[in-house]
């Protein structure tokens, strides 16, 4: 059995100072405390481990066997103690995010390029995927938070913090003209072709269930994986896209595209911070956080939009 783990860390400082009273001022404690752990751990282990001598203490040949194992442990626990400094300090460690190419391009990536430049040495791991996988990665203690797209399912293990708002568009290239500028009726797009995002994406799901509380259920001639991709195919007048504006801002602005207008507004989405109840953040983690909650690089995230506008 090892016995009382105090005696072996008063063996350990011992045998590194080579005296009884350089281990109780390494310890702190008293010589007779010191020398009260050694005679413990020697009778507990039946064997004498140090030689007593008149300028100190010289271990026994089971002294250097033991020793050389429990200073493998010891400098082990140091360096563990030394990482876990650096990691408080922001000098070592990882963040693992949650987010789609959305949130990640028009939301989090402002944040990033700030974040590593004040903390370099901290590895930014980004698990790119769409909300309902983001916040599967979350119950799963696989990411350290997610930023995701509204609506989904909030349960009580999750948190959730607005942080922006965003709007779904219908945008249409000059084949579809005669629909410019003019009042439209969300039935009419029945008739129209339409490029959708497919797949398990909160953008799909929220606008299919949009249009179905007004009994309209349209079946797109394109279902594309991403929101860059609907938007070439607007371009190329292969028919309607559906896309988050910050996705056509663009050519919207140029001219290439133009939004259709509805008699029924669409309600407008958010982008949202998720963390959960059951696992607490990293210190990493926790800054990037308090950067974003700060609101800095407000600046940097406007002129990116502007940009892409």
């Amino acid at each position: 059995m090892v016995g009382n783990l105090e005696y072996f860390k008063v063996f350990y400082y011992t045998a590194k100072a080579g005296s009884v009273t350089g281990a109780a001022n390494e310890l702190s404690i008293s010589q007779p405390a010191v020398s009260q752990s050694l005679k413990a751990l020697e009778q507990t282990l039946g064997v004498s481990l140090f030689k007593r001598e008149a300028k100190g203490v010289r271990l026994t040949g089971e002294g250097r066997l033991l020793y050389s194992y429990v200073e493998k442990g010891y400098e082990q626990i140091e360096q563990g103690v030394e990482k876990l400094g650096q990691m408080l300090n922001l000098e070592l460690g990882e963040v693992h995010i949650g987010a789609s190419d959305m949130t990640l391009r028009f939301y989090l990536l402002p944040f990033l390029e700030i974040f590593h430049e004040k903390y370099p040495k901290i590895k930014v791991i980004v698990a790119n995927a769409p909300t309902p996988e983001t916040l599967e990665l979350l119950r799963n203690g696989k990411i350290d938070f997610g930023v995701v797209s509204t609506p989904f399912g909030q349960e009580g293990d999750i948190c959730s913090e607005p942080v922006r708002e965003i709007e779904d568009v219908f945008v249409a290239g000059r084949r579809f003209m005669s629909y410019k500028n003019k009042m439209m009726d969300f039935q009419e797009l029945e008739s129209l072709p339409m490029i959708f995002l497919g797949g398990n994406t909160s953008t799909r799901s929220y606008m299919d269930k949009y249009l179905s509380g007004s009994g309209i259920v349209l079946q797109p001639e394109f279902e594309l994986a991403t929101s860059d991709m609907i938007v070439q195919f607007a371009l190329r007048n292969l028919g309607i896209g559906c896309v988050v504006r910050d996705f056509a801002a663009e050519a919207l602005m140029s001219g290439r595209l133009f939004e259709l207008r509805f008699n029924k507004m669409i309600p407008k989405r958010q982008f949202c911070v998720v963390t959960s109840n059951r696992a607490p953040l990293s210190a990493a983690a926790g800054k990037l956080l308090e950067i974003m909650r700060d609101g800095a690089g407000s600046h940097e995230g406007s002129e990116s939009r502007h940009e892409a506008q």
